[in-house]
């Protein structure tokens, strides 16, 4: 039957375009919007004896290459990783454990005690950033020289500059609603320098400033820049070999989410010029974001530093800092680093919710996982609020759904008939489609009225799919008895022999094709699917079984109940 050959058509359409969409987030073709840069600056080489160390140091114009200073023999490099290390500030608030280096003010570690590792290790929080290799992501800023001229003050500190730090350890105390860790250094000609974090209680939120004070005689200017580093080594494959971006993305009002792939990075300099908008480093459920101000113009930009194996994404001011002699200038940015939650990035800056990346059916994964939160409000846990948006959503195909089943059902029917008109026309191909279209006019029966339901209801279940994937919230969330990450698979395997059950006795519901072929085809699916779905998260998986039983019961209403009911009308 032309609706059963659809039917295996479709599934096996639906698992292709998984294996494409994997296939197009590692190898895929990239967009041609980044152009390239001014070459990079020279500069001093750090230890580690990288050709391409000092391209990691933006200039502030294109004419004028940077001056960099040395940084002092005794900042030890740490292996491999082409920095320079010093000592180290240890930052605790109630969320977030941070490190930074006083060579450059880096933010070199920064933990998330809210977010274990897993659940079997409850005490070990999950590490975003850190500067050892090989899962290499940290934080620089500084200001990018100009050459002096006409009496004007460029001496300024960068990453490689080595700051002061009064103390080593901050703690955010009980009755504290924030922090502030303060590092300075002074030029020689008089230009003193406090940079400046603030970390604030139950936010993810750093707000970095530098506080500029000109006590020389001459005037100072400088342009600041911020960046983010790391290496490409954070994976994240699911199943069938789907993966998660990792990777670096920018925003703007023009161009809106832009994804800058590693790829990109190694293929030409990102340069941009952007008001407003925001740069960061993306992976699996979490995100390391520069917010600057709304009003500020900056120059965005990228850096493939070759020979250690790091990609930058970065900005600087396009407008110098000017600071006359005894006055004052702070500059500050938004610095957040931690989980993608949706309703805290909305309140940060325009798209930064766009992180949470489901792909090209974010129109539709949005509103479902917004209505799988309010299911959630109600029920305070995400097995049962997936159980509520599955009957939600079967509701609103229930029509449709009707449709599917009716059709069948007649196929079922005159299925007898299918097969005797097959024998007689066993040399005629063409005699014999002209005939069952005869006896689908004749009978009233559409024969893609079964499948065509099926067909609009796949991008719902793709879109569900990438926002149980791509939410945070549902990360190591429990559900019943032995599921307690519905963001994993099912260890044991029980929801996915589930749903091969329920897709069996679908089958029998449905009429069985004609053709032998098509019929163990049909018969195989379940088998198939189970062995696919045995990897997918335990919480998908439980979508598909709700569904799949809430179908089986509409079918058999529908066709042992509402046929029956009108059976003796229609004849």
């Amino acid at each position: 039957m032309e609706q059963q050959r659809l039917l295996i058509l479709v599934s096996l359409a639906f698992v292709l375009f998984l294996i494409w969409d994997a296939w197009q987030k590692d190898y895929g073709p990239h967009p041609q919007s980044v152009t390239a840069t001014a070459s990079s600056t020279q500069a001093v080489a750090p230890a580690g004896g990288s050709k391409d160390a000092g391209a990691d140091i933006p200039t502030a114009d294109t004419t004028a290459k940077t001056a960099v200073a040395e940084v002092p023999a005794e900042h030890n490099p740490t292996q491999g990783n082409g920095l320079q290390t010093a000592t180290r500030v240890h930052v605790n608030t109630d969320v977030l454990q941070a490190e930074i280096d006083t060579v450059g003010g880096d933010l070199r570690v920064v933990n998330l005690p809210k977010y274990p590792i897993s659940e079997q290790t409850p005490d070990k929080p999950f590490q975003l950033m850190s500067d050892t290799l090989p899962h290499l992501f940290i934080e620089q800023s500084g200001f990018a020289e100009k050459a002096a001229h006409q009496g004007i003050l460029t001496k300024a500190p960068n990453h490689t500059t080595a700051y002061q730090a009064s103390k080593t350890d901050y703690e955010l105390g009980a009755g504290q609603d924030s922090v502030d860790v303060t590092l300075n250094w002074k030029s020689p000609e008089g230009v003193e320098f406090a940079k400046v974090y603030h970390f604030q209680r139950g936010s993810y939120l750093i707000h970095i400033s530098y506080v500029v004070k000109n006590t020389g005689n001459a005037p100072w200017q400088g342009n600041i820049y911020h960046q983010l580093r790391r290496t490409d080594t954070v994976k994240s494959k699911h199943a069938m070999g789907v993966s998660t971006y990792t990777g670096g993305v920018i925003y703007s009002e023009e161009h809106k989410y832009e994804k800058i792939k590693f790829d990109e990075m190694k293929d030409k300099d990102l340069s941009r010029t952007i008001k407003g908008g925001w740069a960061a480093m993306i992976e699996h459920y979490f995100v390391g974001a520069l917010v600057p101000d709304k009003n500020a113009s900056f120059d965005y930009y990228s850096r493939d530093l070759k020979n250690l194996g790091q990609y930058i994404l970065g900005m600087k001011a396009s407008d110098a800092t000017d600071v006359a002699p005894g006055a004052e200038r702070q500059e500050s940015i938004g610095l957040y680093v931690g989980p993608k939650t949706q309703r805290v990035l909305e309140g940060i800056a325009p798209g930064l919710e766009l992180t949470v990346d489901y792909g090209f059916l974010t129109f539709l994964a949005k509103p479902l996982f917004w209505l799988l939160k309010l299911m959630h409000s109600l029920t305070s846990n995400w097995g049962w609020s997936i159980i509520l948006l599955t009957i939600i959503v079967k509701g609103a195909f229930y029509k449709l759904s009707e449709t599917s089943y009716k059709s069948m059902a007649h196929m079922k029917r005159v299925a007898p008939r299918l097969s005797a008109l097959k024998e007689r026309y066993a040399g005629d191909k063409q005699r014999m489609q002209q005939a069952q279209m005869e006896l689908f006019k004749k009978e009233k029966i559409n024969p893609l009225g079964g499948c065509l339901p099926i067909l609009v209801q796949i991008p719902v279940f793709i879109a569900l799919y990438w926002s149980l994937l791509e939410s945070v919230e549902l990360r190591q969330a429990p559900w019943i008895f032995w599921l307690t990450d519905l963001s994993s698979k099912d260890p044991y395997y029980v929801l996915p022999v589930l749903m091969g059950i329920t897709m069996l006795i679908q089958q029998k519901l449905n009429p069985t094709p004609p053709d032998p072929i098509q019929a163990k085809v049909m018969m195989a699916l379940p088998i198939v699917f189970t062995f696919f779905f045995a990897s997918f998260p335990s919480g998908l998986v439980l979508y598909w079984v709700v569904s799949n039983t809430l179908s089986i019961a509409q079918q058999w209403y529908i066709t042992r109940v509402v046929l029956e009911r009108n059976k003796p009308e229609k004849e």
